[in-house]
Formats: C-alpha cells, structure tokens, sequence
C-alpha cells in the first residue's frame, strides 16, 4: 500500500518481534505473548515510534526546501526528541515547543531523560507553562511564525506527527511488516496491542491490519485521559490514511477499538499498577517500558490478559513503542527499584 510514497531510511529494517514466555508464564501461560520491538529501530538518539512515522515526512520536508524542523510536546516528550535527532541526521535547525503536560514535581524532569538529549543535538527549546491537550496548540504556531519572521524556513510536524496528512503511513507500514514476519514465523498474531495518545500509530496500523480483516484486533491502550477526543482524532487519522492509501473501504468507528481503563491518574503519571506492570515487564524479559505511554500499555496487556479478554491459546503482539529516556525524569519513584 505504500509503493508510491517516497521513504527516507531512518531506521535499521523490519525491527524484530521477540518471544516473551517469562511474562508469559507470569500471567497464567493462557496466552504466548510477544513483542514488536520498535523501541530498537533506529541508532537516531535510541529510536522510537516516531523514528517510523518520520520516514515518510522527511522526504516532504526536504522537498518544501525547509531548514527547520518546528514540532510540538510535553516536557518528556519522546517525539520532539525524535525529531531533534532526525533534524540533526539530515542537516536542518530544530525548533521545539515544550509545553507542561504532565504534572510531576520531580526536581530534574526538565534536566534529564528526552529533553537532555534534545538539548545535546542542538534543538531551540522553548519551555511554555500551558496544560496538556492532543489538538493544534497556539504556542506551535507562534513558533512557526517566529521562525519566519527570524527568516526560516519553517516545516511543521504536529504533536506525535499524527495529524500530518503523512502521519499514519509509518505504521501502515508496521502492519505490511508484521504480515511478512508472520509468514516467516509460521502463525499470524490474534491481536496487537498499542499505546494510544495523538493517534497516528494506532490509526496507522487500524488501516495496515484492515488490509486483512484485523483492524478491531487492534487494542488501543489509552495513555491520554482524555479518551473521547483521542478515540476521534484516531478514527480521523484512520479515515483520512485509509483513503490516502487506497485501501479500498471505509473504515468506521467499529474499527477503533480503545481501552480506557488505564491512564489514570492523568497523563503522564503513572499508577501504582502501572509501576508494577514495568517491574514485571523488567524483571521477568529484562524489557524496560516507561511511566507515561509504554508503561501503561503494558499494564493494560497485563490486567487483559488476567481478565481473560484474550481467548485462550490467543498469540498476543505487544508493540513497544520506544520511550524508555523519560523514566530519567520519573528516577525517584523507582530509586528502590
């Protein structure tokens, strides 16, 4: 579905899926669980889902003869890191809209983790005392027009390079990826579970898994707290890449499948369980997950997989979707391990 959309090559190839039967055997042995691991895709400032979506914006950036990479979100956020590193990669300035989503006193959150790294390849960053929302934020659009007026050359990428019209086609791309490693393996996956915030890796892969009739065996695991307004912008993504792609039928809300059980207390701070869901993650498969996005997800695999949602003898797929770095600015909570 993607031959004719041009990709730059960000990332090392078809990342690999892992067997995972010590967590596996932790939840009851009901169901064999794997893992996708797209936390280890690329050597771009340790990789991540946004590593996959960039691929296909890079090529439009460059050919809008842009020289700065202007992109938006929180504090810890893994995707402006991405793109620090991306701009850095192809040669361009790098501007980021910081904004303080999550509510977390941690004396150093503003010095470690994604953001030191952003600020070591060289990323503008603009720190902006406003409050979590997935939509389009004023502040990145002031720093659009500043970099202008400095005489720039501004190429916008929104929150989590969802709502770019090129935002889905990454994980499109996962889906294409997964049928060929199915084939490899032998068996083809009852369901994949994903974190979900700014929707355009889940609505990705809702298109990509719809080429064979899976796209409500994508389980969606609300990281946001504001899971109507995240649900729509990922049926909106899912609509809007469906027909981008020519994927031949409508995709509905049906499609959109969305744990809400989950990302309490709010965004971006974790739940007693969802410490736990990361310790055992860690200490059954060595596999670190974090507090905000993968750290969640897993919890929900967890608490699912215990509840029985997953039919017995179920083969389960666990995308992880990178964003370990922020766990620096979470360090207190786990100063006892």
């Amino acid at each position: 579905m993607l031959d004719k959309f041009e990709r730059y090559p960000l990332t090392f190839g078809p990342t690999p899926i892992q067997h995972l039967p010590r967590l596996s055997a932790a939840l009851g042995g009901t169901v064999d669980i794997f893992a996708k691991r797209d936390d280890c895709n690329s050597g771009l400032a340790f990789g991540g889902n946004k590593i996959r979506k960039l691929e296909y914006i890079v090529p439009d950036a460059i050919a809008a003869g842009a020289d700065t990479l202007v992109t938006i979100g929180g504090v810890q956020s893994n995707h402006t890191r991405q793109v620090a590193a991306v701009a850095a990669k192809i040669g361009m300035k790098c501007r980021l809209v910081q904004e303080s989503w999550v509510p977390f006193p941690d004396a150093v959150y503003d010095r470690v983790g994604n953001i030191l790294m952003s600020r070591v390849m060289g990323a503008e960053i603009e720190l902006v005392e406003e409050g979590f929302d997935i939509g389009i934020r004023e502040s990145w659009e002031r720093a659009l027009e500043d970099v202008k007026a400095k005489g720039g050359k501004p190429y916008p990428i929104p929150a989590g390079a969802s709502v770019h019209k090129f935002g889905g086609l990454g994980y499109v791309g996962f889906a294409e990826e997964v049928r060929t490693q199915e084939a490899e393996l032998g068996f083809t996956f009852d369901y994949i579970v994903v974190c979900t915030v700014t929707g355009s890796t889940h609505g990705g892969m809702v298109v990509g898994f719809a080429k064979d009739s899976r796209s409500r065996n994508v389980i969606g695991i609300d990281a946001s707290a504001t899971p109507a307004q995240t649900k729509a912008q990922v049926l909106d993504i899912a609509r809007n890449t469906a027909e981008f792609v020519g994927l031949g039928r409508a995709i509905t809300e049906e499609d959109i499948v969305l744990k809400e059980d989950y990302a309490y207390p709010c965004y971006g701070v974790p739940s007693e369980e969802t410490n736990e869901a990361i310790r055992l993650a860690a200490r059954t498969e060595g596999m670190m997950t974090d507090p905000v996005y993968e750290g969640k997800s897993m919890q929900g695999l967890i608490d699912l997989t215990r509840k029985g949602f997953f039919p017995a003898g179920s083969k389960v797929l666990y995308a992880h979707l990178g964003g370990v770095p922020a766990i620096n600015g979470y360090s207190y909570i786990y100063r006892n391990g």
